[in-house]
This record gives C-alpha cells, structure tokens and sequence, in this order.
C-alpha cells in the first residue's frame, strides 16, 4: 500500500501573484505525487496578467485559473500550508506543517521586477517537492 500524495495549499492575500506561481510550479513539477490547491484571504478577480506572463516564459500557463477564497476546510484538508504574506488570516490547525515564505508582492509590478519573485518561488517549490515527495 502507498502512502496517500499531500496536499499543499499555498496563500496569499489576493491569490492573484504569488499563490497562483507556486501552485503553477508545483503542479507542473510535481504531477498527480502531489494535491496541489491555492486560496486567499482577500482574493481579486482575476490573476495578475504579469505573474500569467512570467510564468508563460516558463512554459507553465496558470491563466485559466481563478482565485479562490480561503476557507478553513482547504487548511484543514491540506497537509502542507505554504503562507505568503496573509498575516494572521490564516487559520492555525495542530499538526499541519505550516511555511512562511516571504516574498515581494508582485501586484502592480513589471514583469522585469516579477522575473525574481518567480525564480525564489521556483526555488522553493523544488526543495519542498525533494522533501515532500521525491521522484522514485
């Protein structure tokens, strides 16, 4: 028997930029070894068409996605909770794994200025895929 894939739910405040990259790197790395969700606490309307861009020029196309408001059954059902930026809007549950990752907010920045926040989150995403489910 297998251990059943975790579920990483990555927030930020708008799940518009930086959620939306993580979860696109993730899901494009990772397959079906891993769930894959995003959410925030405030979300926009849309994806930031910049961060659509940056990932675009990684071959990763996130534009269809939506963002999803946050809800603490998403928290409670993932196993991983990856926050950016949400403050205290994230609800705490004992025994998850929760990440703090500080990143700059690409709302309202040029792609040139988003490039860089999309390579750390790549970086990220990469060692916590080694860690959460490495390939065979």
């Amino acid at each position: 028997m297998t251990d059943p894939k975790p579920t990483v739910l990555f927030v930020c405040v708008h799940n518009a930029g930086r959620s939306q990259m993580a979860a696109g790197y993730l899901q494009h790395l990772a397959g079906d070894r891993v769930d894959v969700r995003s959410a925030g606490s405030a979300p926009k309307d849309a994806i930031n068409p910049v961060a659509v861009e940056a990932m675009r020029e990684e071959g990763i196309d996130i534009a269809a996605n939506r963002p999803k408001v946050l809800t603490t059954d998403a928290v409670r059902e993932s196993d991983v909770v990856i926050t950016m930026g949400c403050g205290d809007a994230c609800p705490i549950f004992p025994g998850k794994r929760y990440e703090d990752w500080e990143l700059d907010d690409p709302a309202g920045q040029a792609l040139e200025a988003v490039r860089p926040i999309r390579d750390d989150i790549k970086r990220r995403v990469e060692a916590l895929l080694a860690e959460l489910a490495p390939s065979a």
